[in-house]
């Protein structure tokens, strides 16, 4: 489960990267102050998903990539495509988790 979400947080944190240098032609100050921070939490929470508290955060910031949209449009779709793909990683890996867990209760030969 961390895998798949750090690989989504990694991606999103450069995506952001790109829509600000995008924005910064048509938008000055605040907005690109708004999505550097978006980009360096998206960095930071990679750290932070070993808890729960982590994917709470990530889930917040999926919200904030959408958003971003009303600067940079594009990330209205690429926002939506990235949280479509952070609900996948929670839900396969939990699956994997689980099975992972049954895998590992297994007896093993002697």
């Amino acid at each position: 489960m961390k895998v798949l979400g750090s690989a989504v947080l990694t991606m999103e944190a450069f995506v952001m990267g790109f829509a600000i240098v995008f924005a910064s032609k048509n938008h000055s100050g605040t907005p690109l102050v708004v999505g550097g921070v978006i980009a360096l939490l998206l960095f930071l929470t990679i750290g932070l998903l070993k808890s729960r508290f982590g994917w709470i955060i990530g889930s917040i910031l999926q919200v904030a990539l959408v958003g971003y949209g009303l600067v940079a449009t594009t990330l209205y779709f690429l926002g939506s495509l990235f949280a479509g793909l952070w609900v996948a990683a929670i839900v396969v890996g939990r699956k994997g988790e689980a099975a992972r867990a049954v895998f590992l209760s297994q007896e093993k030969p002697k």
